[in-house]
């Protein structure tokens, strides 16, 4: 390996320049360190070039495409609604630039010093970045690992970008497909799968276990299931993508589905299936003494410090849950750690938001998880369809469910499907980590209309009070 002829010294290397990474160095750097950031590519990391920002951005418009075609319900006449996707993605893209430049200058206004570069680790204590004006080695004393995670592939389904391609090309097509055969019904797959089928194309979703959204609740998604039939999607799940043959008009895919093979044609093949972390082995980390786990995560402790001791490891390279805002939260503990305080990663919840249709969100246990943690639990839920803000919005599918100890009312978890659940789960996580109890939400006076009223229902309803939809009658005792 030929190291640089630059050589420069900084007390805290950050590798990834994502939301945990830019963060982890601009709270360094505000504590008084000299911080070098290196990203290979652009600040802000998968998250705002190619996945959480320009994911949301083309679902808002999916959102009101659709929502400006049901416009009559209003009373409201539309006519000849066309989508221009060319303007779309030239708006997405602005929405980027802007939040990518938003980093960039806060990272130099904190005095971080960015480097544009390859990282690859040559000792314990040195890093060699090669970068488009020549080769730097960069001497650490402490270093934040925070390299991300990269989308999964499949064999013989090689992503080429045109017929065949990931959630990165997906968020980027100029022309919208006819149709379009999504392999993986995760959120990622979903969520994307929901726009174009909005926009008008033919969509069809291939799953290979028994539910849509894998590892959220059925109570949750069989809401959005319900939805991607309205959008006349083609689901098949308990089935598995087998052979792909492309042709000049798209891809010809062939699935083993329960009841036997199935052959499928579409103008895109999209490959979701999931993300792993992002630790290949030019990375170098076994000159530093790392050994990632059997998928490629390194282990840490509470202040996000891994087996090298001043070596720390922040976001989805450090494991699940793979979410941007856990990322961040990580690397102000690392930064906060390297410069001697005594943060850890000790928050009792880290809210997981689906931006499907409906949105769902949830913190905290479920009601199977808190059972099997040993609870007692109640249980209160209030649909939407009983609320008058989500009535006045047009939007009343879904619910809000908390789970609670049935002997000290503490609020365990929050779990949400409908209008704006992104927004909602806020209060829920903030409730869980004030350690509240369902007192506390039920007597808590929400404004009126607004869809945070339904938390406060739904925990009346656990108290057995509720208002707004029938409960069992029971005797309450009088107040003195």
């Amino acid at each position: 390996m030929v190291v640089g002829e630059i050589t420069i010294g900084t007390e805290v290397l950050v590798v990834g320049g994502g939301p945990g990474g830019y963060v982890a160095a601009i709270r360094a750097a505000q504590l008084g360190k000299d911080v070098t950031l290196v990203e290979k590519d652009e600040l802000g990391g998968t998250c705002l070039n190619v996945g959480c920002i320009p994911s949301k951005a083309l679902i808002y418009a999916s959102y009101l495409y659709e929502k400006i075609k049901r416009a009559d319900t209003f009373g409201i006449s539309v006519q000849d609604v066309q989508l221009d996707i060319e303007r779309l993605q030239a708006w997405k893209e602005s929405v980027v630039k802007r939040l990518t430049g938003g980093v960039e200058q806060l990272c130099k206004g904190n005095g971080v010093n960015v480097i544009k570069g390859k990282a690859t680790f040559i000792s314990p204590k040195k890093c060699l970045v090669e970068g488009e004006h020549g080769n730097q080695t960069i001497e650490f004393k402490d270093c934040i690992i925070a390299t991300g995670s990269v989308p999964m592939t499949l064999p013989d389904f090689e992503i080429d970008g045109e017929v065949v391609i990931d959630s990165t090309g997906a968020l980027a097509l100029k022309k919208l497909p006819q149709s379009l055969i999504v392999i993986g019904g995760g959120y990622i797959g979903v969520e994307l799968g929901m726009v174009y089928a909005k926009f008008g194309s033919k969509v069809t979703v291939v799953e290979m276990l028994e539910n849509l959204l894998p590892g959220t609740d059925p109570e949750l998604t069989r809401l959005v299931a319900r939805k991607a039939k309205e959008l006349q999607m083609d689901i098949y799940l308990k089935s598995q993508a087998k052979e792909l043959k492309k042709s000049k008009d798209g891809a010809q895919l062939v699935i083993q589905t329960p009841d036997g093979e199935k052959s499928l044609e579409a103008e895109k093949v999209l490959v979701s299936v999931g993300r792993k972390p992002n630790t290949p082995p030019e990375l170098g980390l076994e000159r530093l003494g790392l050994q990632p786990d059997p998928k490629g995560f390194l282990k840490t402790d509470k202040q996000m410090r891994t087996s090298v001791p001043h070596i720390y490891a922040i976001g989805d390279v450090a494991g699940p849950p793979l979410l941007a805002h856990k990322a961040s939260h990580e690397g102000i503990v690392a930064a906060e750690a390297i410069c001697g305080l005594a943060s850890a990663a000790d928050w009792q919840t880290v809210p997981a938001v689906i931006f499907t249709d409906p949105e769902i969100a949830y913190a905290g246990l479920s009601e199977a998880e808190a059972q099997q943690a040993g609870y007692k639990t109640i249980v209160g839920k209030f649909p939407f369809a009983a609320l008058g803000r989500a009535l006045t919005l047009g939007e009343t599918d879904g619910f809000i469910k908390i789970i609670a100890d049935a002997e000290t009312k503490l609020v365990l978890g929050v779990q949400i499907v409908g209008p704006e659940a992104s927004t909602l789960i806020s209060e829920a996580v903030l409730a869980i980590e004030m350690g509240a109890t369902l007192e506390d939400l039920a007597l808590s006076i929400h404004p009126h209309p607004t869809l945070p009223e339904g938390l406060m229902e739904a925990a009346e309803a656990a108290l057995g009070k509720a208002i707004h939809i029938l409960m069992p009658k029971r005797k309450e005792p009088a107040r003195a």
